[in-house]
């Protein structure tokens, strides 16, 4: 990490997988998950709340009706306010398949993705609205672990940690469809989850190495940021006017893990992010 760089603990956890923060600027509070332990999270005011679900979470995003809606592992879900009423929206398990990244696009449709617990690249990403209707955008995934807009809803880049590797797709904000996939950038690594800055700058947690990377639209490296966890795992900006950069980890899998390994990070004032819609549904 660059001298020039504040990075501070947020949420100091022991998250087995957290992942999927979510900015919710309708309350001021960043959503997070830890998805083996069926948990949902809520930093607000310096305090991290938590929530129990009844099966794995792969994230947790702000509803314009109240409430929040879930990717748990056999589809997507509606949860009140309160937390305490479930409705399946969409209904899709499958044996040794599990959720994975999930992110809302400018127009409040949630676009989900899925991948097999074997990693044969079966998974899909679908496109679901507010009635519940969904309709798969991209098939064949191995391991789906990151979404983003561009800044004009142009573009949809999207990470799959098997083919180590940023792709670019042509978005159409009105139909909500995609196109021309291509690579955007290789990876030193392994990307995991991802957002996009005001500047159409890209961010990436890259998994066991420890650190963020930042690509510019034209898919150029132009900075990287050590982290002091080994297996970050997703990022998104927030704060009150955006420009703190959070950062969750997980300790799954690690060996010796550090007294970092698990928590969010905060990285204030490295760059400015965008408003995160909430779903209409």
């Amino acid at each position: 990490m660059s001298a020039q760089t504040q990075l501070d603990v947020a949420v100091r956890a022991a998250a087995r997988l957290g992942g999927a923060p979510v900015w919710d600027t309708g309350t001021d509070s960043l959503l997070w998950v830890d998805a083996p332990a069926n948990a949902v999270h809520r930093l607000f005011g310096g305090t991290n709340y938590s929530m129990e679900v009844p099966q794995a979470v792969s994230s947790a995003h702000p509803r314009s009706r109240g409430g929040i809606v879930m990717h748990l592992a056999e589809g997507i879900a509606l949860f009140d306010a309160d937390g305490e009423h479930r409705t399946w929206l969409v209904y899709w398990a499958r044996e040794g398949v599990r959720g994975a990244v999930t992110a809302i696009d400018r127009k409040g449709r949630l676009w989900a993705s899925t991948a097999r617990e074997d990693g044969s690249g079966d998974g899909w990403l679908a496109r679901v609205v507010d009635s519940g209707a969904a309709k798969v955008a991209l098939s064949g995934l191995s391991a789906p672990a990151g979404l983003g807009w561009s800044p004009d809803d142009s573009l949809l880049y999207f990470a799959d940690s098997a083919t180590r590797r940023i792709d670019v797709l042509d978005f159409d904000v009105a139909e909500g469809t995609v196109s021309g996939r291509r690579p955007l950038c290789e990876v030193d690594g392994e990307p995991a989850g991802l957002c996009v800055d005001a500047d159409g700058c890209v961010w990436v947690a890259v998994r066991d190495a420890g650190r963020l990377d930042r690509y510019t639209p034209e898919g150029a490296l132009d900075r990287s940021i050590e982290l002091p966890v080994r297996r970050p795992t997703d990022c998104c900006f927030g704060g009150f006017d955006l420009t703190d950069l959070y950062v969750t980890s997980a300790r799954d899998g690690l060996a010796d893990p550090g007294d970092d390994d698990g928590s969010v990070l905060v990285l204030p004032g490295v760059g400015t992010g965008m408003r995160t819609p909430a779903f209409t549904g």
